[in-house]
């Protein structure tokens, strides 16, 4: 079969590839984008974000009406977990939205590709890339090829997966059955929001995390905030845990961990280990030798300020380049690479991307932590609100968690914002707005914040970061 002549080729359809992908045909590039898996989406859609979500929201009624609704005045009768039917219906939401993306690839003249695509080398200044279908293979030929294949979930050499009862992030999001104990190895994002599923549904979960901290990367007030009201959910955590393997022992296991604060070994008896110890770039397979490039030690691609690696031509963004791996973050990689190619003014500010954990409070961040600034020596001024003190928080009957602002001591700019607490996912974007455009804790005190409404906490922050909040 003869090669195909592309002016882009992007490896990977996950946020970053087809975003990528659709933005480059809107500037008038002829643009292949190649998907191993059978449906678009990548991870994020197929077995990441979009699933968990679906998960999250639906375990969340379910814990809402059997814990809540009676606080309203709303009495309801005995309670039923249909845990098939709540698949049932996160697959529906998976299989929507992954039509949708083949969908707007269509729309946009994209040649959508499935198979697992590989570089194979160059034939002058074209790259060439192999896909291997079931179909048979198809050769492409291109100036520029984006990688976009993302990342998978990192195992532990002492604690294998075998995808029933050592599972990872994707299978834990399709058990067949409510675990009776659900050990979650990990406490980073990924564990807490499945770990919260699984508890709301009427698992026992303990969390083991090796650090003496819940999310290392949040803010430590913040982080310790949500902590406390994941233990009045019945989370339990194990702080300052090494994770040392596990056996089987009858229909179970008992997993091993050091406890490393008083110097001793203790067990654990359970059905399910959930490994949530992070993820590592899809970098294996590639083909990078063929055209002379290789990876760092964590399995990732190096490029420049304009996303190319050192073979010119060649981009690569997303989970496979250095950087937070959140979905968010690849797409706007993949704008910026495909308009600087095009060039155009592509731009990514790394100190405004936005994160957030879905458990419930939720726990939204974006820009500097307390820790971090102070390990920098900036001076900087603090403002703090909690949502016990918001009337429509108390309205909701959702009053755990607080806001906390950072500003600069002396020019007042923004510099991180925190949020553990109701839909503290959609607090957050007027923080990053603010912090996008270089705007001041003053900026936010002085704009007109309706009430009564949630968004009334960041106003207060703001305020309380020169000690003049109102209703505090």
């Amino acid at each position: 079969m003869a090669a195909e002549n592309f002016d882009l080729i992007v490896i990977g359809g996950g946020p970053a590839g087809y975003v990528a992908a659709i933005r480059a045909a809107q500037l008038g590039m002829k643009t292949a984008c190649v998907e191993m898996r059978k449906a678009y989406g990548g991870t994020c859609l197929n077995v990441g974000c979009i699933p968990s979500k679906a998960l999250l929201e639906s375990s969340e009624h379910y814990h809402v009406t059997k814990t809540k609704l009676a606080k309203h005045g709303v009495l309801v009768g005995e309670v039923k977990l249909d845990l098939p039917a709540m698949m049932k219906r996160k697959d529906a939401v998976v299989r929507q939205l992954t039509n949708g993306i083949g969908g707007l690839l269509k729309k946009n003249k994209v040649e959508a590709m499935i198979g697992k695509g590989r570089l194979a080398g160059t034939e002058g200044e074209l790259k060439k890339v192999e896909v291997q279908g079931e179909a048979g293979t198809r050769t492409l030929l291109a100036p520029r090829v984006l990688l976009a294949t993302g990342s998978e979930p990192a195992s532990l050499p002492f604690l294998p997966f075998d995808g029933k009862t050592v599972v990872s992030s994707t299978e834990a999001l399709a058990l067949p059955e409510v675990p009776k104990h659900l050990l979650v190895v990990g406490g980073g994002v990924i564990g807490l929001e499945l770990g919260s599923v699984w508890l709301r549904l009427g698992a026992k979960v303990t969390v083991v995390e090796y650090l003496d901290r819940i999310l290392p990367a949040m803010d430590r007030q913040c982080a310790s905030e949500l902590q406390k009201a994941l233990v009045k959910q019945g989370m339990e955590f194990r702080l300052s845990h090494k994770c040392l393997g596990a056996r089987k022992e009858g229909a179970g296991l008992v997993v091993e961990a050091q406890d490393m604060t008083a110097n001793a070994n203790v067990s654990f008896e359970c059905d399910v280990v959930l490994v949530a110890t992070g993820r590592k770039p899809y970098s294996v397979g590639l083909g990078l030798e063929s055209v002379g490039l290789g990876t760092d030690k964590a399995g990732r691609v190096e490029t420049d300020a304009h996303y190319q690696t050192k073979v010119k031509g060649i981009y690569a963004v997303g989970d496979l380049i250095a950087g937070p791996m959140l979905a968010h973050k690849a797409e706007e990689e993949g704008i910026a690479a495909v308009e600087l190619m095009a060039g155009q003014a592509g731009h990514v500010n790394y100190e405004a991307i936005p994160g957030v954990v879905y458990t419930w409070p939720e726990f939204a961040s974006v820009g500097a932590t307390e820790e971090e600034l102070k390990a920098k020596g900036i001076e900087f001024k603090t403002g703090t609100f909690p949502f016990m003190a918001n009337g429509r928080a108390k309205t909701m009957e959702e009053t755990e968690g607080l806001v906390k602002v950072l500003a600069d001591a002396k020019s007042d700019r923004v510099l991180g914002v925190h949020i553990v607490g109701p839909r503290a996912s959609d607090l957050l974007p007027e923080a990053v707005a603010v912090m996008e455009f270089g705007g001041s804790a003053e900026d936010i005190a002085r704009t007109c914040h309706a009430h009564p409404t949630l968004s009334e906490t960041v106003k207060e922050a703001a305020l309380a970061v020169d000690k003049r909040a109102l209703h505090m």
